[in-house]
């Protein structure tokens, strides 16, 4: 059996390859970190638990991978690049076969996009990641939830919907054969953080969020914070390619009030709509135009001839959803 110390040694204890910020990583009582010279400090902290918000017995090596980019997606909603970040971990048993493939996973992403592991704790008890993540961005540039104005178009990015019916799937509550599920799976076991999207849309968009647990809720935190309204084109929003041959019902609540699909939800002036464009082709990300902000503080949800939906769908809390 592992102990605590030769655990962290073997699995997540590594040469600092992305020396250029963190001095200092894992084996002191802190680790030392530096941003570039002028730059703010983006942080956020995520913790993912066993039975809510993964299955158990669930794949160490895409559980290693989605408790990094879920942290990853939040520094992408705020247009921040990523520098280094912390794991807390706590493990029913300190088992090498799961260890193993989880640190490979994680430290995957991690290599994609320069993020050095630098620090954190291990304990025993039920299975617990929660990883803090730290990131930097030029003062004045953040894609902040308060910032929308009336009169914005609202883009998401990339498609919604798929980890909904993923998920759907293994719960049995639509009939849906392996291949199906499979089909879109990935889209709810390794989400794709936008950070090249985040980044590219400094100084083009007003106000961000990424789509954790469901647009509609995740766009009612943005006009909350911002204190306007908005009118949302629900049969614009663009569905998973597994979603998208599923009927007209179906593919309105996954996309609106699904969750897991880590995609940006954010809002530009109607006069950036061409860099809006230019944004997502540099950073080879896929951008649609799904509604705009208004005056006031409701949200309208229409279809495609703007006529009024009544809808009455919630997004995911982690308190009062089942």
């Amino acid at each position: 059996m592992l102990s605590e110390f030769s655990l962290i040694s073997r699995y997540f204890d590594r040469p600092l390859r992305h020396d250029r910020h963190a001095a200092l990583g894992i084996g002191d009582d802190c680790a030392l970190l530096t941003p570039a010279s002028g730059m703010q400090l983006a942080i956020s902290s995520d913790m993912l638990v066993e039975g809510r918000h993964f299955f158990a017995g669930a794949d160490p090596a895409k559980l290693g991978h989605k408790c990094l980019a879920v942290n990853l997606s939040d520094l992408a909603a705020m247009g921040a690049a990523p520098l280094a970040f912390t794991l807390a971990l706590s493990l029913p048993e300190a088992v090498e076969e799961w260890l193993a493939p989880f640190s490979d996973g994680m430290f995957r992403l991690a290599d994609q996009h320069g993020c050095a592991l630098i620090g954190g704790d291990t304990t025993k008890g039920p299975l617990n990641i929660c990883i803090t993540i730290f990131g930097e961005i030029p003062p004045g540039l953040a894609l902040r939830r308060d910032a929308a104005r009336a009169g914005d178009d609202i883009w998401v990015s990339g498609t919604l919907g798929d980890a909904r019916l993923a998920l759907a799937g293994y719960r049995r509550e639509l009939k849906m054969d392996a291949p199906m599920i499979e089909a879109c799976a990935g889209r709810m076991h390794e989400p794709t953080p936008r950070l090249a999207l985040g980044c590219a849309l400094r100084g083009i968009a007003h106000a961000a969020i990424d789509i954790s647990d469901g647009l509609i809720g995740d766009l009612g935190h943005i006009l909350k914070r911002s204190a306007v309204g908005a009118a949302l084109n629900v049969d614009a929003l663009p569905a998973g390619p597994v979603l998208a041959r599923a009927p007209q019902d179906l593919r309105r609540r996954f996309t609106l009030a699904g969750g897991d699909d880590y995609e940006l939800c954010f809002t530009a002036p109607v006069s950036n709509r061409i860099a809006v464009l230019a944004a997502a082709h540099r950073s080879a990300t896929p951008v649609t135009r799904v509604g705009s902000i208004e005056a006031g503080n409701r949200l309208r949800l229409v279809d495609a001839q703007g006529g009024a939906l009544d809808l009455q769908l919630d997004s995911f809390d982690h308190f009062s959803s089942p």
